[in-house]
């Protein structure tokens, strides 16, 4: 079994030296790392955190196949228990999260294979992608993985990784989709730049000032007199900004202020918002943008994200997790497999469900007890059996509830 790093191993690497994988240009003067933009860019995080809450929500349940229609879960499976519990220091919700961010800002994401404690226990530790690299020259999977940390390079090989990666075209890694936002967010950047520099700079009140034309011919001494005080007194966080300015020789204020409404600045911020959401497929009404959002479609866009953006999500996860951690604990591992619970996200209402499942077995499905301790009310006597309605009798019954005799007819 490839759980030989040992908790001391991993702490000696305690705080690592970043080694930025890639940069994206923003401007002539100012590039950012991905985990940067990440921090900075609002679209991004809104939409890699969605992502990534909404999976790590999700149960992570272990199974076995008893037969071609039957299944059980294992609860006290060691892998079972290293899924609900990676680390000491860390929970099942947290370690999912931590993925699911990992894999969306770099395409790619390192799981590392540890025992702690005296008893050597198993367990996971998420490896941060930036200071992991790629080792050796095989082009179908890699040797190993090498480790970056202030204490050196440390070379894990790759039997002792949980390695998640995408798409690389000719490398056995994953692009991250930043990279095809490199344009989208570059204008966002400047725009941003922009907007912020023609509030800063007098949007209050900004504008230009008109001199009559048979005014008094100024002096080179007393037009920097005048602009010096203008600027000193209203421009700027000058103490008059935004008040009413006194003028002199016949002055007029011609104002050319810009607000909000005229910088587009709700209508850019929503923009980049959904090009962002399209890279990552996520429906633009489950992050707020409402503009074509119905009752209706919201509903069906809810069942979409479960099925089309985080389906594909989910797949991949179980799938790694079944191809680099069940044969650790188990020879015969294509008798087991992981799968998130989505039953809770589509299952609908609990009234749709009552309704749906009362149709389909053309009974009550639940007893007065039952029902009594959704309620968190306590069992009542004869609460436990199933109550059967004197219209409905099953085909073959040999003890048919007889309905009620009819009334004698009148004289």
């Amino acid at each position: 079994m490839p759980f030989v790093a040992t908790a001391g191993s991993i702490e000696a690497l305690s705080r690592h030296r970043i080694t930025t994988p890639s940069r994206i240009l923003l401007s002539s003067t100012y590039s950012a790392d991905y985990a940067t933009i990440w921090r900075t860019q609002e679209s991004v995080r809104t939409v890699v955190t969605f992502l990534a809450r909404n999976i790590a929500q999700l149960g992570l349940h272990l199974f076995e196949r008893v037969g071609d229609a039957d299944r059980q879960r294992l609860q006290d499976h060691p892998l079972a228990r290293l899924l609900r519990r990676p680390n000491p220091w860390t929970t099942r919700y947290r370690f999912i999260n931590a993925l699911v961010h990992d894999f969306a800002i770099y395409d790619n994401a390192y799981w590392l294979k540890t025992r702690f404690g005296g008893d050597q226990s198993v367990g996971l530790v998420r490896i941060p992608p930036q200071i992991v690299t790629i080792d050796g020259d095989d082009w179908l999977t890699p040797a190993g993985f090498k480790i970056d940390g202030n204490s050196g390079v440390r070379v894990v090989p790759a039997d002792q990784m949980v390695y998640f990666r995408g798409y690389g075209l000719d490398k056995d890694s994953g692009i991250s989709p930043l990279e095809a936002l490199r344009r989208t967010l570059r204008e966002e950047f400047a725009a941003t730049e922009m907007r912020e520099q023609v509030m800063r700079n007098g949007a209050r009140m900004s504008g230009y000032l008109e001199r009559p034309k048979d005014a008094p011919e100024w002096s080179e001494v007393a037009r920097e007199r005048f602009r010096t005080a203008w600027q000193a007194q209203y421009a700027g966080s000058g103490p008059g900004a935004g008040g009413t300015p006194i003028l002199e020789d016949g002055m007029t204020f011609k104002p050319v202020s810009q607000t909000a409404k005229d910088l587009q600045y709700i209508e850019a911020r929503k923009l980049t918002r959904e090009e962002v959401a399209a890279a990552y497929f996520v429906p633009p009404p489950m992050l707020g943008i409402l503009d074509h959002a119905t009752f209706s479609n919201i509903t069906e866009q809810h069942k979409m994200l479960y099925q089309d953006t985080l389906g594909p999500w989910l797949s991949m996860i179980s799938e790694e997790i079944a191809l680099q951690l069940l044969p650790d604990f188990e020879p015969d591992a294509d008798r087991f497999y992981v799968e998130f619970n989505l039953r809770e996200k589509l299952t609908g209402s609990f009234e749709e469900r009552a309704e749906a499942i009362s149709k389909a077995v053309g009974g009550p499905v639940m007893t007065v007890n039952e029902a009594r301790a959704l309620d968190n009310r306590p069992p009542v006597d004869g609460g436990d059996d199933l109550i059967r309605p004197l219209n409905v009798t099953a085909n073959g019954d040999d003890e048919p509830i007889p309905a009620a005799p009819a009334d004698e007819p009148p004289a």
